[in-house]
């Protein structure tokens, strides 16, 4: 046995030299950029196995789907330290095997990317817009050793670099690990800049906003100071902001004509992208830059057990996106009004747009909240050529979690003299701040705690959580003037399935619904409805028509084409189901002071002047 230890304590200090001396070192240059290409070197020293697995990944941080990136690869080719060319098999899809190695290995790819979003690469002769995942190939055995990232910016390009990537030195930066080093999108541009400094618990803490755009200073400016108002906001939530790891964080923007709308999250980062420009959709951007920002509490810290460590080879699934994401929304939302973007009545507006969603979907009668979480390795920017019905079977986990988090605000606030800040707030001092991942019951002991009711947090858990149930919101947002009611009482329809007409009738390009009329009377996708009520539909004046002529519950006759044979059928029509929210002082209705105090105290700012 003392052999055995001897003999173990050896390999360990012979082992040790060649773990010091393990490096990982990248260089990027874009000297075909119009046509979309990087060119990427990685070179890893001190390779302790007969055979190198470099591998590109198939998942994104942020992204629960899998994403194959290793198909925008070529030109892939390997030497040693002397110069001496390697082979480079490969062992599957994703991973080159390089062998015949002297301790270092220098890997030089061709790299396309022409998607400009949160999970992609997208690279032209205005920018190189890099998420790391589909950019960087990585090594087995090296995942614990910190990296360099040179950028070779093109000559005369004016290109700056915005990045969580700790600055080194010139345009070389760095990552402790590979983990980290995978969650640091890295936007080279020519962008516009700015940055402010918060004191925080005694700790300097730098913002800074860059962004890639073709709009003016002055709407820049406009989006510099709102993004500041989101931000004092939000830190005013949970009273704190987080310990950036290299005291700064940065939002990196694109907005461009080819970029492709998206947000995604990163522990001292975000990166926003749309090919909407400040001018048109200033505040659906600042909505976003909300959402994202939160998450550097919410996912980045308070973190759900289920995803971690983050599996770049497989999709990664987790039973708590209602939280991570959901609640997220509802704070990306609740901070507009909060923050002075947007007033009361907008806010209404966008509030009713989610209940909407998620009331009247009928996915809820197939899945609970947990495993609606579960089905997103399926659905996040997820890709399938097959027809799916999720339009009948999943709710999305983004609002249905944010109806909860609404749900949960205004009764912990009714009924508790709490609020879902108290709970966040707790989430973050449990959970957060140290950095331990948490579960399920966690969640729910943590609600019980800050209730102080055990048996309600227990019925939360059971009945929205785990169950596919949701309370009555009419009296809950009553308590601040809001109203909640029918939008169009007395109106007629079929539902609302995708339509597109011509002259030989209105084809339906959508699955139908299973609550729609459209749908019991047995029509769906490609089908043509050629008559409705013995009118000729041709137009949508034809069906509107129609319609108008009729009230919800009368039953009329319907031909259409199906598979090249004629049928008919009755469709029973029914009440549009729309809701929306009107504030009382816009409808007659009296606004008490205890109803304006409520409101105030929910979706008024919290930031102390």
């Amino acid at each position: 046995m003392l052999s055995k230890i001897c003999t173990l304590l050896i390999a360990l200090c012979m082992a040790s030299p060649l773990m010091a001396q393990q490096k990982v070192s990248y260089s990027l240059s874009f000297p075909n950029a119009v046509h979309h290409e990087a060119e990427i070197s990685v070179t890893f020293s001190g390779i302790t196995t007969d055979t190198l697995k470099v591998l590109m990944s198939r998942s994104s941080p942020g992204r629960y789907a899998l994403h194959e990136f290793a198909k925008n690869v070529y030109n892939v080719k390997a030497n040693d330290s002397q110069g001496k060319a390697l082979k480079t098999p490969k062992a599957t899809p994703q991973q080159w095997n390089i062998t015949g190695h002297n301790g270092t290995a220098t890997i030089t790819y061709t790299l396309f990317g022409d998607h400009a979003d949160g999970t992609y690469a997208g690279i032209d002769q205005t920018h190189a817009h890099l998420n790391m995942p589909a950019t960087l190939m990585y090594a087995k055995g090296f995942e614990k050793v910190a990296a360099t990232v040179a950028f070779n910016t093109p000559e005369g390009s004016n290109w700056k670099i915005a990045t969580q990537l700790k600055h080194e030195q010139g345009n070389t930066y760095s990552a402790p690990h590979f983990q980290y080093l995978m969650d640091s999108p890295t936007e080279l541009s020519n962008f516009d800049t700015a940055e402010w400094t918060i004191r925080d618990k005694g700790k300097e803490k730098t913002i800074q906003v860059t962004l890639h755009h073709n709009g003016t200073k002055e709407q820049f400016n406009e989006y510099v100071q709102k993004t500041k108002q989101i931000v004092a906001e939000q830190r005013a939530v949970f009273g704190e902001l987080p310990d950036y790891d290299f005291g700064r964080y940065t939002f990196i923007g694109c907005y461009m004509p080819q970029a492709s709308g998206d947000g995604m999250e990163h522990r001292n980062s975000t990166i926003v992208t749309s090919s909407q420009p400040l001018a048109k959709a200033m505040t659906g951007l600042l909505n976003t830059v909300s959402h994202e920002y939160f998450h550097s509490w919410n996912v980045e810290r308070i973190r759900p057990k289920s995803l971690e460590p983050f599996n770049f080879q497989q999709a990664n699934m987790s039973e708590s996106l209602w939280l991570a994401e959901g609640f997220t929304s509802y704070y990306g939302d609740v901070i507009m009004p909060r923050s002075g973007v947007i007033n009361a009545k907008a806010y209404a507006e966008g509030l009713a747009g989610d209940l909407n969603y998620v009331l009247l979907s009928p996915g809820r009668r197939y899945h609970s909240l947990v495993e609606m979480s579960q089905q997103a390795p399926f659905v996040d920017a997820a890709r399938s050529v097959d027809a799916v019905n999720r339009h009948n079977t999943f709710v999305s986990y983004y609002p249905y979690g944010a109806m909860l988090g609404l749900a949960l605000d205004l009764t912990l606030r009714q009924n508790y003299n709490k609020t879902l800040d108290d709970y966040m707030q707790a989430l973050w001092r449990k959970y957060g701040q140290p950095e331990k991942p948490y579960t399920l019951t966690n969640l729910q002991e943590t609600l019980a705690e800050v209730s102080g009711d055990k048996a309600w947090a227990d019925n939360v858990f059971q009945d929205f959580v785990n169950g596919s149930h949701l309370p009555d919101y009419t009296p809950l947002l009553a308590q601040a003037g809001f109203e909640l009611r029918k939008a169009k009482p007395g109106v007629a329809t079929l539902g609302h399935p995708g339509l597109e007409f011509t002259k030989n009738g209105a084809t339906i390009t959508t699955g139908t619904t299973v609550t729609d009329p459209i749908y019991k009377a047995g029509l769906d996708r490609t089908d043509i409805i050629l008559t409705l009520d013995g009118r000729k539909i041709r137009k949508e004046k034809d069906l509107e028509k129609v319609l108008k002529s009729h009230k919800p519950g009368d039953a009329i006759p319907v031909t259409y084409s199906s598979h090249g044979a004629s049928k008919n059928a009755t469709i029973t029509l029914a009440e549009v189901p729309l809701l929306e929210i009107a504030l009382y002082e816009n409808i007659g209705k009296e606004l008490t002071p205890a109803m304006q105090q409520f409101r105030n105290n929910w979706i008024g700012s919290k930031v102390k002047e």
